[in-house]
C-alpha cells in the first residue's frame, strides 16, 4: 500500500467556485461571513473572489468589496486568493491588496475558447504578463488547469498535453499547479495515469488537485492523488459548486467529506469539523437548497439523535 501524506492542504473554493453557478444574487454580507465562518473553522486558504469580467460571471461582481473587507479583518496565517484572467483583473486585485492570485488555462482548445475567449498557446502568452506583474509586486501566482480529465465539448483530453502546459505554468513563475477535472467525469483510474505522466517531471508538491462530484467520483478520485503523495486539495463548502462554461458540472467534493475522510486516514488537516457542518448547513440554507455533504448530513443526523 502507498504511503499517504502525513498532512493536507485544503483550499476551500467555495465563496469563488462554490458561489459562481448559483442564479440569485448573493449578496456581499452574506459571501463575507461564509468566508469568515470558515477561516474560524480552520481553513487556511480561502478563495474568497475573482477578478474577471462581472458580465460574464454575475456573482464575481463586487469582489474589490469583499477583499477590502477582509483585508481590515484578516486573521493572521490566513490566504485569501483571487482568479486574475488577466493584467485587467490582476490590477484590481492589486489595488485591495490580494496577496495571492490564480491564472486559468484549460487543457482543450474548445475549452478555452468558451471559458476564456482565446486559445490555449494564447492565454499561456497572457499569463506570463500576468505572473511576471504579480510576481513583481510579491503576489504569489497558482496555475489552474481545467479539464484536465475530461473536456465537456472534446471528451478525452491528452494528458501529455496537460504535462506541458503544467510545465509552461510553472516556468512562468506558478508556485503551484491545480489539476481540475471540471466537470467531474474522472476516476480513480484516469487520475492514475494523469499523475503518472506529469509527476515524471513535476513533482507531487508543486500539483494540487481539484474535483467535481458529477457522477460521485470525487472522493475515490481524492483517495488516488493521496495514493500518488498529492498534499493539496481543492475542495467546496456544502459541496458547492459548477462552472458557467461547462454544461452539466454539479459541485465539488465537499469540505467536509473530505475532512471526514482524512480524519479517519489520521492525516493532519487543522480544520473543525463540526464548524464545518455548522458553515455548510447554514450556507445551503441561505441559499434555499438542501444540504448536499453526505458527511455533513450524517453528522447533523446524529448530533439530532443525540439531543
Amino acid at each position: 500500500m502507498a504511503t499517504l501524506p502525513s498532512k493536507v492542504t485544503i483550499v476551500d473554493v467555495g465563496p469563488r467556485d462554490g458561489l459562481q453557478n448559483e442564479s440569485n444574487v448573493i449578496d456581499k454580507a452574506t459571501k463575507i461571513e461564509l468566508i469568515h465562518r470558515l477561516a474560524d473553522a480552520g481553513l487556511s486558504k480561502i478563495e474568497a473572489g475573482s477578478f474577471v469580467n462581472p458580465s460574464r460571471v454575475p456573482q464575481m461582481a463586487g469582489s474589490e468589496e469583499i477583499f477590502r473587507t477582509l483585508s481590515e479583518s484578516e486573521t493572521m496565517g490566513i490566504t485569501y486568493t483571487a482568479l486574475t484572467p488577466n493584467l485587467k483583473g490582476l490590477q484590481r486585485a492589486l489595488s485591495v491588496g490580494v496577496s495571492e492570485v490564480a491564472v486559468f488555462a484549460a487543457a482543450s482548445e474548445t475549452f478555452s475558447l468558451r471559458n476564456i475567449n482565446c486559445s490555449i498557446s494564447e492565454s499561456l502568452q497572457r499569463f506570463e504578463d500576468v505572473c511576471a506583474t504579480a510576481l513583481k509586486q510579491g503576489v504569489a501566482v497558482r496555475g489552474y488547469i481545467s479539464c484536465a480529465l475530461g473536456c465537456p465539448f472534446e471528451n478525452e483530453v491528452d494528458y501529455h498535453r496537460v504535462n506541458e502546459i503544467s510545465l509552461a505554468l510553472l516556468e512562468m513563475g506558478c508556485f503551484e499547479v491545480c489539476l481540475t477535472d471540471a466537470i467531474g467525469v474522472a476516476t480513480p483510474k484516469r487520475v492514475e495515469e494523469l499523475l503518472s505522466i506529469v509527476t515524471t517531471s513535476i513533482s507531487t508538491d508543486k500539483l494540487a488537485l481539484h474535483f467535481h462530484n458529477t457522477y460521485g467520483q470525487a472522493l475515490a478520485n481524492t483517495y488516488a492523488g493521496l495514493q500518488a503523495g498529492i498534499s493539496t486539495f481543492d475542495t467546496s463548502i456544502a459541496g458547492l459548486g459548477g462552472c458557467p462554461f461547462a454544461p452539466g458540472a454539479t459541485g465539488n467534493v465537499s469540505t467536509e467529506d473530505m475532512v471526514y475522510m482524512l480524519n479517519d486516514l489520521g492525516i493532519e488537516h487543522g480544520i473543525d469539523i463540526d464548524k464545518l457542518v455548522a458553515t455548510g448547513s447554514w450556507i445551503s440554507a441561505q441559499l434555499g437548497k438542501a444540504y448536499a455533504s453526505n458527511a455533513g448530513n450524517a453528522l447533523l443526523s446524529k448530533l439530532k439523535r443525540s439531543e
